[in-house]
């Protein structure tokens, strides 16, 4: 079937938003994204795009949901479960206006922003902070494939032009190198940083749960790690 032209917006171009290469969709909503009023026990999933951010945040909310609404997986999209923060698409609810209506205890909320332009509220309420890194050659070929298919990014042109624009840093979201170098090292300082690497999960899924579930004071069931272990990444 044909796409219709008329009805897909236009593909964003990048631009320079405080050193960082971005698209409007992630920008339009920035001074409420700034403002954004974190509490202590949210919990913020970070990851630099196409790194597993869609896998974690299913775990975290299996984990901490499962047993008292079992239900939840099911009934409700994962995108407002776990609210993207910083995306502004016209005709959707924002993602700060998704997180904010939030009734969960902790709020799961995920973002692919640097650490240096998370909302100051997360470091002042010392939120706990799950960040998932992915080795640079299999991150950059998802990202290309997603870009391919999705409006909100731009024009991905081929696969040589693209891999040195990822080279170059020149992609949504800056530089993959200083994304995880950024976030590698903020964890020195922010204790509450639980630092995980997507090989780890795919070699032991449940020696990597265990860990996580460490770091978040949780114990996990059987089920849930079955559950969990029969996802497809």
């Amino acid at each position: 079937m044909p796409v219709d032209k008329t009805t897909t917006p236009p593909r964003p171009n990048l631009i320079d938003f405080h050193g960082v290469s971005m698209v409007h969709y992630f920008t339009d909503n920035w001074e409420k994204i700034q403002n954004f009023k974190a509490r202590p026990d949210d919990i913020l999933i970070a990851t630099y795009p196409k790194a597993g951010t869609t896998w974690v945040s299913y775990i975290l909310d299996l984990l901490y949901f499962s047993q008292t609404q079992p239900d939840r997986q099911t009934s409700t999209p994962l995108n407002d479960r776990v609210p993207f923060l910083e995306i502004m698409i016209p005709n959707q609810s924002s993602g700060t206006d998704l997180a904010d209506s939030l009734d969960t205890c902790p709020r799961l909320i995920k973002t692919h922003l640097p650490v240096q332009l998370i909302p100051k509220s997360f470091w002042e309420q010392k939120c706990r902070v799950v960040y998932v890194a992915r080795n640079a050659k299999d991150n950059a070929v998802s990202y290309f494939h997603f870009d391919r298919m999705t409006c909100v990014q731009p024009e991905p042109g081929d696969w040589n032009s693209f891999l040195q624009r990822f080279i170059d840093g020149k992609m949504v979201f800056g530089s993959w190198f200083d994304h995880v170098t950024g976030w590698w090292e903020k964890k020195h300082s922010h204790p509450k940083i639980h630092y995980m690497f997507f090989e780890d999960m795919v070699e032991d899924t449940g020696r990597e749960i265990n860990k996580l579930c460490s770091f978040l004071g949780l114990t996990s069931t059987t089920k849930e790690k079955d559950q969990i272990n029969n996802l497809v990444v």
